[in-house]
């Protein structure tokens, strides 16, 4: 997906702002190396439906930045001892760092949870684990 012409478009990719409008997303990317030419970031809107849970999963190399948009998200790691729990709501930010074994989950039976993530890599890195562990442990694969 390249979002349409516009005035400048005739410009290198590295050396202008690049708009896309939300009409023009292509799946949940709307930031990445195929679309805009990044370089070191990826960008995406996420729709968790409800009562839905991600496999545990981490994002490899990349941090991940996520904001709440709607709906109350729950994001779960391992801190080594027991799995925390972390409740969102619209409006608040969460940060994934490097390698952190994690699911995002929405127990509401009727609301979308919905959030924007932004990584630091061009496309979206996900990495399944087969359960969640502390980061520094033994990979338990």
């Amino acid at each position: 997906m390249r979002p349409a012409q516009r005035p400048g478009d005739d410009a290198p990719r590295t050396n202008r702002v690049h708009h896309v409008p939300a009409g023009e997303l292509d799946g949940p990317t709307a930031i990445s190396g195929s679309t805009v030419g990044s370089r070191k970031l990826w960008m995406g809107l996420v729709v968790n439906p409800p009562s839905s849970a991600t496999d545990n999963h981490h994002h490899g190399d990349s941090e991940a930045g996520i904001y709440v948009v709607s709906g109350h998200p729950v994001f779960v790691y391992h801190d080594g001892t027991r799995e925390v729990r972390l409740p969102g709501s619209p409006g608040d930010f969460f940060l994934v760092p490097p390698f952190v074994p994690h699911r995002e989950e929405n127990p509401d039976p009727d609301e979308p949870a919905v959030v924007v993530i932004a990584r630091t890599t061009q496309e979206p890195v996900k990495v399944p684990v087969p359960e969640l562990y502390r980061l520094g442990e033994t990979d338990p694969r």
